[in-house]
């Protein structure tokens, strides 16, 4: 799913269950309806390592409210996330809630007429198209390097290991490369020494 574009701003989704019609609430301004509906949501939505997954159970807890512009969808957008560990690289899953808040303006509206077409969305046929919304939403949301827990040691830095189960005493000996000469010149002696001794 792609984020907002200009030329998608006066199109419906494909997908109907993001699509809410608006003609029932009518142009009164402060006139309410909530709006609750849950669904397998029809592709990934997200970034590289971290997104809601294809066909995860989506949650739309939703209040529209008509003002003098358009209409004010708030509310929350709820679904788990799967993603891999930016620093052990081990699958991961959570759960996202996020607010929206996003302003759909009448066709006719001062709004709709002084904004540029991707500067606010506009309500399309009395029908305000969320997909684009909550696909910008999560997408700034997630976190670009996402974490399986905010403790996660990563990999040793050596040998790859997980630092979280490699345990407390996992370490490697590192020589000064300053000194890694000095070693081969140690190293060449103590050949040299075991070959006197099996002559002698």
């Amino acid at each position: 799913m792609s984020a907002r574009s200009g030329s998608a701003s006066r199109r419906l989704s494909d997908d109907a269950r993001f699509v809410l019609d608006t003609r029932s609430l009518g142009r009164r301004p402060g006139s309410l309806r909530e709006e609750r509906r849950s669904f397998a949501t029809p592709e990934r939505i997200g970034l590289d390592l971290i997104a809601i997954p294809e066909g995860a159970d989506i949650e739309l807890d939703l209040q529209l409210q008509a003002v003098s512009e358009g209409v004010l969808v708030t509310g929350t957008v709820s679904a788990p996330v799967a993603g891999e560990c930016g620093r052990c690289l081990e699958p991961f899953t959570d759960n996202l809630r996020l607010q929206l808040t996003e302003l759909f303006a009448y066709p006719d509206s001062l709004t709709e007429r002084t904004t540029e077409e991707d500067e606010v969305r506009r309500l399309v046929d009395d029908h305000a198209d969320l997909e684009p919304v909550v696909v910008d939403a999560v997408g700034l949301a997630l976190p670009l390097q996402p974490a399986c827990s905010p403790d996660c040691p990563g990999l040793c830095s050596e040998c790859g290991v997980r630092l979280a189960i490699a345990g407390a005493d996992h370490r490697h000996e590192i020589l000064d490369p300053r000194w890694a000469g000095l070693a081969k010149f140690g190293e060449s002696d103590s050949g040299d020494l075991e070959k006197t001794e099996e002559e002698k």
